[in-house]
C-alpha cells in the first residue's frame, strides 16, 4: 500500500540554495523580468517609430543631369552632372570584395546588426563616455544615409538599428550593395559610384580596374582628404591598405595583392576634362533654368539635348589654343602666359571667345568662353568688345537695304549715303544692341558687341536676312524618357535678301567660306568672322583688362594663319 505524501511547496531553487541567497536571487529575477520589460518596450518603440519611414526612399535616388550634343553622343563633364545609377550586373565582383574587406567582413553573416561589433563598439563607448565607436554595417550606413539620421546618441543608434532590420526584411543583400554604391558620396563631387569611376578614372564603373575598385572603396571613409584628385599618395595608402585587408581574408593572395599595388594609377585629367565644353555646358545649365522650373529639375534623371557640334566644338578649341600659344611663345611677348598662371588668382594672360550659330535655326554648334574653365568661369562670349573694322558688314547691310552702292573696304564712303542712325537700326535688326554713336566714327567701328552678337547678326546675313533667335537646348526628356521640351527655331525678318547677301560680300570668299581677320585700331581686341555654309562663327581675342595685344600686321598674319588652318570645314 503506498504512502500519500504532500508535494514539497518549496521551489526547486530554494531547496537548492542557502537560505541566505534567496532574496538576493528573488531579486535578481525581478530585476531581470522588468529589463526584459523595458527592452521589449524600447524595441517596440523604436520598431514602431522606423515604421514611419517610407522604406523606398532607399532605392529612390534623385539622379544627375546629362548632356548630349547633337549627335547624342554624352558631353563628358566629371561630377557636373550629379548621380547615375547602376545595376548590380555593371558593379565588378572586384569591388564588392573591396567594400566588404574595407568595410564590412561579415555583411553576407549577419542580418544588418552585426553583434559582435556592436558589442566592441559599445563597451569602447561606455569606457570612453562617447559615442564615436559605431560599429556600422553596410546595411546601417544605407539606412542613415537614405533617412539623414546625422546626430551622434543613443536614440539616433536605436532608430538606425530598426530601420537597418526593416531594410535588410525588405531588400535583398545584393539590392542593399547596389543601393549603398548608388547613394554615398566618394568626394570631387561625384555621388554614386558611376559618377566616382568618370570623376576620378574619366570611365564608367563596369570597367574599373581591380586596383582603381580598391582605391574607391579605400576612399570612402574620408573622400575629400583621400580625393586622388586632391591626395594621389594618401589615396594610395588607402588602396594598399583595402588591398591587404582582401589578402587577409582570402580574397586575393599576396602575389595578386602586389601586383595589382604595382599597377600605375591612371587618374582623368581633370583639368582638361572640366574644360572642354565647360563654358557651353554653364549657359546650357542656364538655358535650362530658364525652362524648366526648379522642381522639375530638382526630381534630377534629365536627359537634355543640345545642339552642340562636339567635334567641331574641339576642332575650333584647338585651332585657337594654338594660335594664342604661338603668340606666347615669342620672345617678344611682353604679357603674362597661361602655363605661368597661379591658382586663385585671376588670370591675366591673353584670352579668346568664340560661339558658332546654325544660319538656319539658330542652334549654337560651338561656345568658347575662355581658354581655361578652372582658371576663370567667366564667359565672354556674353563681353561686350570694341568691334573695330568687323562692324563692316552692318554698315553694308544697312547701305544695301537702302538701294546703296556697297563699298568693301571703304565703310566709311559706304555709310555716308545713309547716315548713322540708319546703320543703327539695321544693326539692332541683325541682333546688335550698341550702343551706338550719331558720327562718322560709327562707321569706323566706334562700337562694341558680344561674340553672340555678332554671331547671331552674321548668321542673319548667311539666312537671306532673317534673324535667327539661338538657343542650346534642342530637346528635354524626363527620367522616364518622355520628351518634356522641344526646342521650336525662331526666325525674325531684319532686312531683305539681296541686301543680306550684298553685306556678306564684304567678307573674303575661301573656298566657299566668307571670312573676316583684323583688329582695331587700338590692337586692343582681334577678331575674326566666318560664315560657312551651316554655321557663322564669331571669334574674339584679347586680355580680360583691355591691353595691346600685338601690332595690327602681326595680328593679321596671325589670324590669317588660324582661318588658314581651321579650313572649310
Amino acid at each position: 500500500m503506498s504512502t500519500w505524501r504532500p508535494i514539497n511547496p518549496q521551489p526547486l531553487w530554494k531547496r537548492c540554495l542557502p537560505e541566505c541567497l534567496h532574496g538576493p536571487m528573488r531579486l535578481g529575477f525581478q530585476l531581470g523580468m522588468l529589463a526584459m520589460v523595458v527592452f521589449s518596450g524600447i524595441a517596440f518603440y523604436y520598431l514602431m517609430l522606423a515604421m514611419r519611414f517610407d522604406l523606398d526612399d532607399v532605392a529612390r535616388l534623385p539622379q544627375g543631369i546629362v548632356f548630349y550634343d547633337r549627335k547624342g553622343a554624352e558631353i563628358a563633364a566629371p561630377g557636373s552632372a550629379g548621380r547615375r545609377l547602376v545595376k548590380r550586373a555593371d558593379i565588378p565582383d572586384f569591388m564588392v570584395k573591396s567594400l566588404l574587406a574595407r568595410e564590412d567582413a561579415r555583411f553576407f553573416e549577419h542580418h544588418g546588426v552585426d553583434l559582435r561589433g556592436l558589442a566592441r563598439a559599445t563597451v569602447r563607448n561606455i569606457k570612453d563616455r562617447d559615442f564615436t565607436q559605431g560599429a556600422s554595417t553596410l546595411s546601417m550606413q544605407l539606412a542613415r544615409n537614405s533617412f539623414e539620421i546625422r546626430q551622434k546618441s543613443l536614440h539616433r543608434k536605436f532608430l538606425e538599428i530598426a530601420l537597418t532590420l526593416r531594410i535588410e526584411n525588405h531588400h535583398t543583400k545584393d539590392e542593399i550593395l547596389t543601393h549603398y554604391l548608388n547613394r554615398i558620396y566618394f568626394g570631387a563631387g561625384a555621388y554614386g559610384i558611376e559618377q566616382a569611376a568618370r570623376a576620378y578614372f574619366a570611365k564608367p564603373a563596369r570597367d574599373l580596374t581591380d586596383g582603381e575598385c580598391a582605391m574607391v572603396c579605400g576612399i570612402i571613409r574620408g573622400p575629400h582628404i583621400f580625393s586622388p584628385l586632391r591626395n594621389l599618395p594618401a589615396a594610395i595608402q588607402q588602396r594598399d591598405q583595402t588591398l591587404d585587408r582582401m589578402v587577409v581574408m582570402g580574397f586575393i593572395d599576396r602575389e595578386r595583392r602586389d601586383a595589382i599595388a604595382a599597377e600605375p594609377v591612371k587618374l582623368a585629367d581633370e583639368e582638361r576634362a572640366e574644360n572642354q565644353t565647360s563654358y557651353a555646358l554653364q549657359a546650357a545649365r542656364r538655358e535650362l533654368d530658364r525652362i524648366l522650373d526648379d522642381g522639375q529639375i530638382q526630381l534630377g534623371g534629365l536627359h537634355v539635348h543640345t545642339t552642340l557640334d562636339a567635334a567641331w566644338q574641339a576642332r575650333l578649341e584647338n585651332e585657337l589654343n594654338h594660335a594664342v600659344e604661338a603668340l606666347e611663345a615669342e620672345k617678344s611677348w611682353p604679357h603674362p602666359v597661361q602655363k605661368d598662371h597661379v591658382s586663385g588668382t585671376e588670370p591675366a594672360y591673353v584670352q579668346f571667345a568664340a560661339i558658332t550659330t546654325e544660319t538656319r535655326s539658330g542652334g549654337i554648334l560651338a561656345l568658347i568662353g575662355g581658354r581655361n574653365f578652372s582658371h576663370s568661369r567667366f564667359d565672354r562670349t556674353r563681353s561686350t568688345r570694341d568691334l573695330g573694322s568687323a562692324f563692316e558688314p552692318f554698315v553694308a547691310a544697312a547701305a544695301a537695304e537702302r538701294g546703296k552702292l556697297v563699298l568693301p573696304g571703304k565703310p566709311v564712303q559706304t555709310g555716308r549715303q545713309i547716315g548713322p542712325a540708319e546703320v543703327e537700326r539695321i544693326a539692332k535688326r541683325c541682333g546688335l544692341a550698341g550702343p551706338f554713336l550719331q558720327t562718322e566714327d560709327l562707321f569706323r567701328g566706334a562700337v562694341a558687341a558680344t561674340p553672340l552678337e555678332m554671331s547671331v547678326g552674321l548668321a542673319t546675313l548667311g539666312n537671306q536676312g532673317k534673324r535667327p533667335k539661338p538657343y542650346l537646348i534642342r530637346e528635354i526628356r524626363d527620367a522616364s524618357g518622355e520628351v518634356i521640351h522641344t526646342a521650336k527655331p525662331q526666325l525674325t525678318p531684319a532686312l531683305s535678301p539681296a541686301a543680306a547677301l550684298d553685306a556678306a560680300s564684304v567678307l573674303a570668299r575661301r573656298n566657299g567660306t566668307r571670312t573676316f581677320t583684323g583688329a582695331t585700331g587700338s590692337e586692343r581686341d582681334a577678331w575674326t568672322l566666318r560664315l560657312g555654309p551651316g554655321g557663322a562663327t564669331a571669334i574674339w581675342i584679347g586680355f580680360d583688362k583691355p591691353s595691346i595685344i600685338a601690332s595690327e600686321p602681326r595680328l593679321k598674319s596671325l589670324l590669317d594663319e588660324f582661318v588658314k588652318r581651321l579650313g572649310n570645314g
